[in-house]
């Protein structure tokens, strides 16, 4: 006897997501034919969930839950492979951005949370002061993930911190910048604050 086969329920779609997509500047997705050359090129597409040209035809779709909470959008290293290996010149990478922006503005949660957390943590700190500070950076990074309370952990980062600093890498102090106030100027105009 046969088995029927398994029915899922089709998610809810979004048609004003795709269309948000496209006024951030993203205009071409249409064009994707989803010959899927980004994805062949992509060098962590092995560690993603959706491959770069499926998230665009879930873009077509409306599938904007899938879209926001697929750890894709968190494992782009925005290497720029897949944009420049577009037949129609889609730039993936920007979308990609426009993705981690709307996930974090909307509160979707991912299946790999550190990433999101350092995300905001790195962009914290560009605005606050123009540029990272390794150590400021890695410092608030772990308070903000509780990571700093396994012994075993800050050994390892320590044994870590220790050889990147001997080679000159490591800065204990931040140094200053200047346009540091333009910098926040910019942050307040993409970000719409007042």
């Amino acid at each position: 006897m046969l088995e029927s086969p398994r029915v899922e329920k089709m998610p809810i779609q979004d048609r004003e997501f795709s269309r948000r997509i496209r006024m951030e500047g993203i205009a071409n997705l249409d064009r994707c034919y989803q010959c899927s050359t980004c994805s062949n090129g992509c060098p962590v597409a092995y560690a993603m969930d959706y491959y770069p040209h499926q998230l665009i035809h879930m873009i077509q779709l409306g599938l904007k839950e899938k879209v926001l909470q697929s750890r894709t959008i968190w494992v782009c290293v925005s290497c720029e492979t897949c944009a420049t290996r577009c037949p129609n010149e889609i730039d993936i990478v920007r979308l990609m951005d426009v993705f981690r922006q709307e996930s974090l503005r909307e509160g979707f949660k991912s299946s790999i949370d550190e990433i999101p957390q350092f995300h905001k943590v790195f962009m914290k700190e560009i605005q606050k002061r123009g540029r990272v500070h390794e150590l400021r950076l890695v410092f608030r990074y772990k308070l903000k993930t509780g990571d700093f309370f396994s012994f075993k952990k800050i050994c390892e980062d320590a044994s870590l911190g220790l050889r990147v600093f001997y080679k000159g890498k490591l800065k204990l102090l931040s140094p200053k910048i200047r346009g540091q106030k333009e910098v926040k100027g910019i942050f307040k105009e993409v970000l719409h604050e007042k």
